[in-house]
């Protein structure tokens, strides 16, 4: 309940940077967390960039932990456009604060990044929105699109939290910054929508809602060499469910991965 999320944020709900460096410690022996600089990320995602663009340095121009940003506007290749670019459907995997996905901040320093420096992959989607569209109607349509096509899991509940706070945050920057005015509830329900699908709590091992059913670590062999029948729980496995946006239906996570897409 929104209650329960306002006062777990007081106490445990913060950004990995503000714990003190003890808790960081403990939450990196104890749950693998790794928080990537924002230099890391723009890198990964340049070199993801440059494989769709087929040419680099399309967005900015690394220099060692810096970086420069291209002027606009964005020129795309041949047979390509700038929609085929918002459409594209990315994932990041155990996503954390989803730095990847959005950068308002350095995840490993928390210093703030200005929108026109931005570096992630929801980011320069909506760049390219910004330099391709000319009314509102269809600055929100292909804002919408572009977070109906970046999609991340998360094991920790907190981390997914926050992350999830990341993308509609970056919604209602670029949305004030581009028209000077905040974003009516209405448009923030229909992105916030969006975002608690495309943005879930996944067990990436499993493709499981967490604490569902657990691993058994071994397997008892029968007689024959057969895995003998497992038995049953009373908690059972629960499959996560993401919606594809283009054909308007959910789906199961892993049968996704079942079909090779």
């Amino acid at each position: 309940m929104p209650e329960q999320v306002i006062q777990a944020a007081k106490h445990t709900i913060q950004p990995r940077i503000t714990k003190v460096a003890e808790d960081q410690f403990e939450r990196t022996k104890k749950k693998g967390e790794v928080f990537t600089p924002a230099w890391i990320c723009n890198l990964m995602n340049n070199q993801c960039d440059e494989e769709w663009f087929g040419r680099k340095d399309v967005f900015n121009i690394p220099d060692g932990q810096f970086w420069t940003v291209t002027p606009p506007p964005v020129i795309f290749p041949k047979k390509k456009t700038w929609k085929h670019y918002v459409d594209s459907r990315r994932l990041e995997i155990t996503c954390g604060e989803a730095p990847y996905l959005v950068s308002r901040y350095d995840a490993s320093t928390g210093e703030y990044i200005p929108p026109y420096h931005r570096i992630g992959i929801l980011d320069r989607k909506i760049r390219v929105v910004n330099e391709n569209t000319k009314t509102f109607e269809d600055w929100f349509k292909w804002v919408l699109r572009s977070f109906q096509s970046v999609y991340g899991y998360e094991y920790q509940g907190d981390n997914l939290l926050i992350a999830r706070v990341n993308l509609l945050l970056t919604f209602t920057e670029y949305y004030t910054e581009r028209w000077q005015k905040e974003p009516e509830e209405k448009e923030i329900l229909k992105i916030a929508n969006v975002i608690a699908w495309n943005l879930w709590q996944m067990d990436g091992l499993k493709d499981t809602v967490p604490f569902g059913k657990p691993y058994e670590e071994f397997q008892q062999l029968s007689l024959y060499g057969i895995f003998a029948e497992e038995e049953s729980s009373e908690v059972e496995a629960v499959p996560c469910r993401i919606y594809d946006w283009r054909k308007d239906n959910s789906m199961l996570f892993m049968n996704i991965k079942k079909e090779g897409q």
